[in-house]
């Protein structure tokens, strides 16, 4: 039965590691030589991951519990939070 590897690499010392791709293999052996036939060989990689795609887990479920989001430009309102700070100051203009 063969499986799904996926490969990640490193291009250089002291770099993240990065997704290079997929492989399809019999078992881990052959997964590793497989990505480091493609992934390795022309030396574009010091480093490989080979790890099963079952193994890999997706977190998609990031509350935001203070209402900020500041990755949207209209989830995070400057001047809302402007007047607020000079309300509680005690310096907001009427």
């Amino acid at each position: 039965m063969t499986s799904v590897w996926e490969v990640f690499r490193q291009e250089r010392k002291g770099q993240a590691f990065e997704h290079a791709g997929s492989v399809v293999a019999p078992d881990i052996a052959f997964a590793e030589a497989y990505a480091h036939e493609q992934y390795g060989r022309r030396g574009e990689s010091v480093a490989l991951w080979v790890v099963p795609r079952d193994a890999i887990h997706e977190l998609d479920d990031f509350p935001d519990e203070l209402g900020r989001n500041y990755h949207r430009v209209d989830g995070y309102s400057l001047k809302v939070k402007l007047k607020e700070a000079r309300e509680r100051a005690g310096t907001a203009t009427p």
